[in-house]
Formats: structure tokens, C-alpha cells, sequence
């Protein structure tokens, strides 16, 4: 028979970017044990609304540990204490009866707080339009062997497509970089041939779009691989360092020689 937990949650609360936010406490008494995170709170806003008062706002959608919008940290780790699962994924079984949780957004200029946990994270839909995509007209869908791709570049391409873009990340940062994250996107295509025209286009751009959203820089903590729910290795960031390396002098030496800018 399944067990029922009486927590205690502590859940920040704040009306809008610019009020002053708080923890409120809340009991959360007789929550199933086979109930998700995301449904825990489901029934804690539930009983908040029969008591007129405020939910608590917070991101969610897919539930199945795939769209990245369950972004909240929880006993002060990004999406909780489960390595490799997302807040959705996360269930009530792994908490004991009597537990306190801290539930608060995930902290970062560039992403500021909508409501309660809730936040925007609007900037890296930036830095996927600088760069994250491929601009050629493929046209109808080829045969899958019609353009020869080696297993190695394949499997590195799927690797970094495991990125949801929920930016834990950034949240687990000192710094609150975002290099996992743009350095997963743009390896993606970088690592496939579909990719290599717009190579160094599409890192100088992201990067580039990086550095105006406001986020920081990256100093090899190693805290994002850490809290990655897919996983993502710090590997990429080594590999789009060297990439950016490149793209610099290419735009500063090789495409002006190119554009007869140089040769004189």
C-alpha cells in the first residue's frame, strides 16, 4: 500500500519581476507517494484555490522529462536531488514523511523571475535564432543514405540533441553561463556535414547572442554537467571554444582575403 507524506514546503513567492519576493510556508499534508513532483504541487495549488487563495505559478508542460519548462530548484539543486531526471520525473517516493522542501526559481539576470517560480527564459529562443539552425533549402525529404554520415558524427550529433534547453545549467552556475546549453546547440549541427557551411557563422552568432543576454562566463566548475537531466558532458564547451577560436580568424583573416578585402 502506497504511503502518504506530510511535508513542510517552503515555496518562494513573487507577484512580478519587480516585487519583492519571500518564502511562504506551506503544509502539504496526505501527498501520495506515487504522485510526481509537478503533481504534488498540483495538489498543493488545489487546496491553495479552495482556500482562495493564490496557486503558485510555475512552468510545466510536457511532463515526460522532454520540453525543459519544469524549471525550478528544489533543497538547492536545479530540478532536485535526482541525477539526470527533470523536475517531472522527479516522484514523492524519494522524500520521507516530515521532510522540509525548499522550492524556489532558478536564478539568473537572464532569467527573470515571470511570477513565483515561474521565469523567462526567452533568451536562449535569442541564441537559437542567432545561429541554432541550418538556412539552406534542403527541399523534399532525401533518401536516408543519400548523403553519407559516419556513425562517429552521427552519435555525437544525437549526444548533443539531447539538450532540452531547460537551463539548469545556467541555474547551477556560479556564474550563470550558459556554454552547456549553447555549446550543445550548436554542436549539434556543427558536428553533421548538413552543418559546416554556416560553421563559424553559427558559433560567432550564438556566442555573440550569449554574451548580450547577459549571461556569464564560463570558469570549468563543471556544476552544469552536474545538474544536466540529459546528461550533456562539459566536452562540448572544450569543443566550442576551439570552434569560436576558429571562427575568429576566419572572420578576421581568411573571409576578408576571400572578399578581396586583404590581398593587396
Amino acid at each position: 500500500m502506497a504511503r502518504s507524506l506530510n511535508l513542510h514546503l517552503k515555496i518562494w513567492r513573487q507577484a512580478s519581476a519587480n516585487a519583492k519576493g519571500n518564502f511562504q510556508d506551506v503544509e502539504a499534508k496526505d501527498i501520495p507517494e506515487t504522485a510526481s513532483f509537478l503533481e504534488m504541487l498540483d495538489i498543493v495549488n488545489q487546496r491553495l484555490i479552495t482556500k482562495g487563495e493564490d496557486p503558485v505559478a510555475f512552468d510545466h508542460d510536457c511532463r515526460e522529462g522532454i520540453c525543459g519548462s519544469c524549471s525550478m530548484v528544489i533543497n538547492g539543486r536545479p530540478h532536485g536531488p535526482e541525477k539526470a531526471t527533470t523536475t517531472c520525473q522527479l516522484h514523492m517516493r524519494k522524500y520521507s514523511d516530515g521532510d522540509t522542501i525548499w522550492i524556489e526559481p532558478f536564478r539568473a539576470q537572464a532569467f527573470p523571475v515571470i511570477k513565483d517560480l515561474a521565469v523567462d527564459r526567452s533568451a536562449f529562443d535569442r541564441i537559437m535564432r542567432a545561429g541554432g539552425f541550418i538556412s539552406i533549402r534542403t527541399g523534399a525529404a532525401q533518401d536516408a543514405n543519400s548523403l553519407p554520415i559516419s556513425k562517429e558524427a552521427a552519435d555525437a550529433a544525437m549526444d548533443a540533441a539531447e539538450c532540452i534547453g531547460c537551463g539548469a545549467c545556467v541555474a547551477a552556475c556560479k556564474n550563470a553561463s550558459a556554454m552547456l546549453f549553447v555549446s550543445a546547440k550548436a554542436g549539434q549541427l556543427n558536428s553533421l556535414p548538413q552543418g559546416q557551411p554556416e560553421k563559424h557563422r553559427r558559433v560567432l552568432g550564438m556566442v555573440n547572442a550569449m554574451d548580450e543576454a547577459g549571461f556569464g562566463n564560463c570558469t570549468n566548475q563543471y556544476e552544469c554537467e552536474a545538474a544536466c537531466p540529459k546528461d550533456i558532458t562539459a566536452s562540448w564547451i572544450a569543443k566550442l571554444n576551439r570552434d569560436y577560436a576558429m571562427a575568429t580568424v576566419h572572420e578576421s583573416i581568411i573571409a576578408p582575403v576571400g572578399k578581396g578585402g586583404g590581398g593587396e
